[in-house]
This record gives structure tokens, C-alpha cells and sequence, in this order.
């Protein structure tokens, strides 16, 4: 990872030194909230941030879910992964501010532990790989499932609900696969690990609904608006496993993986076994939007690279 400086409790410090201490709260109960965000280099915009105050908003509710008082506004939190960009001296890049219980008291309680900051950016490329957005992925259906509702709050985007997630990313890859798809408790499709998940079905799209406790996704947003914009009908809807197998197309949205089209489930092929027509329409939507800067739903926030210090 490149070294670039981190935005640490409202100052910038070298990379080597943005530490915490081995007692935080965070390193024991997993108290944290994060964001991942994209700066992309657009060609109408220079780097732009796609979806910069829907991504810092949802960052603040999920720190108001777990009670967490960020000493910083919406306005400075935004202003600082700006500053960080411009920093950084890059045209695009994956930001990731977190939001975690520092060292206090010990102990499952962190009413008493002190609320940290931090933006960092990194470059990033195709999360699932760059030939996959293209000619898909193989996937599997997790052994583990989705928390149910009322466990953890699966609309807050806490670091302790990715605990799950590793265990199907681990499971999915020692068994030959990129990735797993989730089920509820009741057995209907949720997610992948790290992504929302679309199925194509006689030119509908559906998409698993909130109350599977799915992270409701920015991007899965976005390509809901987009798929609108497009003729598509969207339905969120209760989808059986079986119905995996016989989708026409499947795909995964998510700020890493953007628009990443699924080959196979299960060693299922699903279609032809590559990117489909429905697919690739609005996989080339998004990528008008975020690599051209074609922005008529004001998604981008322009980088100004003589953005003001934050601090």
C-alpha cells in the first residue's frame, strides 16, 4: 500500500504514524464504522468523488446507530477526504474514513472510550479483477448465512458485521471460488460478502430488500436509478436460491466491486457464462457516469486540488 498522509483526528500525520493503542476499544469488541468511497479520474471532471455526501451521511448515521459522537460536522468530514485526495497526489483512489472506540476502560461498555477519526486513501483497482468485469466470476452459496434482523443493525456499516463477511470471503476462495453469496435466515438470496446482488430474469431485475438485513448500497442505489433511467423494471423481492441457477444474468454492485458480472453459481452457468446484455448496459451507465463525468444526477464531487487544509 502507498504511503500517503492520513487525515487522524482532524490533522494530516505521516502514514508510519497514524497508530493506535493496543487497548482500544476497537481492537477488542470491534467498535468501528467505516466508508468506502471512489475517487475516479473523469475525463469531463479531472477526479471526481462519486456519491461524496451520501457516503459521509451514511457514515454519521451508522455512528449514530452505535452511539458514537463524531467530534466533526458532515461539512468537515467531507472537506478533509477532499484535502486527503489532494494530498495524496492522486487521480484516482478507494478512500476509507473510519470512525472507532479508542483505549479507555476496559470492557464491553464504550459509553467512557474516546470517538477516533481517520481518512486514508489508497489506489485500487477492479476489486474482484480487472478481467472479471468483463467475463464475471465463479461464485458459490455461502454455508454461513445472513444475521437476522434484530441482531446487529445491517443499515449501519460497522466494522464487527464484517466478521461474517470474512468467513464467506475465506470459505468462497479455499473452495476454488471468488466469492459467496449469502442467505437470510428464512433462506432467500442476500448478498455477497462485500457486495449487493442483482439478478436479471426476462429483462426484470430484482434485488433482495432491506429486510434481509442487506447493507442498503450506495452504488445498488445508483444502478437502481440508472436500470430506471435505462426502460428496466427493478423489483425488490424475496428470491429463492433456486432461482440463482436459472437467472438469465447476474450481477454484484458495490463501490469496489462497481458492476461485476457473475459467470457461474454453484458451478451453475448462468447464461452464456459471461457478461450479459442487461449487464453490460448498465455496467457502461455506470462507468459514463464515473469515468466520463456524464453527470446529470450530481453524483460527483469534483477533487480541487487547492482544496483549504482541514485540521
Amino acid at each position: 500500500m502507498q504511503k500517503h498522509d492520513i487525515w487522524f483526528n482532524g490533522e494530516f500525520v505521516p502514514f508510519d504514524e497514524a497508530k493506535v493503542h493496543v487497548l482500544s476499544h476497537v481492537l477488542h469488541y470491534g467498535s468501528s464504522v467505516f466508508e468506502g468511497v471512489r475517487c475516479y479520474n473523469t475525463r469531463e471532471k479531472g477526479p471526481a468523488v462519486f456519491r461524496l455526501r451520501d457516503h459521509t451521511q451514511r457514515l454519521v448515521d451508522s455512528a449514530r446507530i452505535y452511539r458514537m459522537e463524531i467530534p466533526f460536522d458532515l461539512e468537515t468530514l467531507e472537506a478533509a477526504q477532499l484535502e486527503t485526495i489532494a494530498r495524496s497526489g492522486l487521480d484516482a483512489c478507494y478512500i476509507r474514513p473510519l470512525v472507532f472506540r479508542g483505549a479507555g476502560p476496559m470492557g464491553v461498555n464504550p459509553l467512557n472510550n474516546p470517538v477516533e477519526s481517520i481518512i486514508a486513501v489508497w489506489e485500487w483497482g477492479a476489486y474482484l479483477g480487472k478481467e472479471a468485469l468483463e467475463e464475471g466470476v465463479d461464485v458459490e452459496v455461502a454455508s454461513w448465512q445472513r444475521m437476522a434482523p434484530n441482531t446487529f443493525p445491517a443499515m449501519a456499516k460497522a466494522g464487527g458485521n464484517y466478521l461474517n463477511a470474512s468467513l464467506v470471503k475465506m470459505n468462497a476462495v479455499l473452495n476454488g471460488y471468488t466469492e459467496g453469496i449469502m442467505l437470510s435466515k428464512d433462506g432467500h438470496v442476500a448478498e455477497g460478502s462485500g457486495e449487493n446482488l442483482f439478478m436479471v430474469k426476462n429483462g426484470r431485475l430484482y434485488t433482495a430488500p432491506t429486510s434481509l438485513s442487506i447493507l442498503p448500497g450506495i452504488t445498488r442505489a445508483s444502478i437502481m436509478r440508472l436500470a430506471d433511467q435505462l426502460g428496466y423494471t427493478v423489483e425488490t423481492a424475496n428470491i429463492p436460491r433456486e432461482a440463482l441457477y436459472i437467472a438469465d444474468e447476474l450481477f454484484f454492485t458495490g463501490t469496489a466491486a462497481e458492476v461485476t458480472p457473475i459467470k457461474s453459481v454453484d458451478n451453475y452457468v448462468i447464461g452464456k457464462g459471461s457478461r450479459g446484455p442487461v449487464t453490460k448496459a448498465i455496467q457502461d451507465a455506470f462507468f459514463d457516469v464515473v469515468h466520463g463525468g456524464v453527470d446529470s444526477y450530481g453524483w460527483l464531487t469534483p477533487v480541487n486540488v487547492e482544496a483549504a487544509p482541514v485540521g
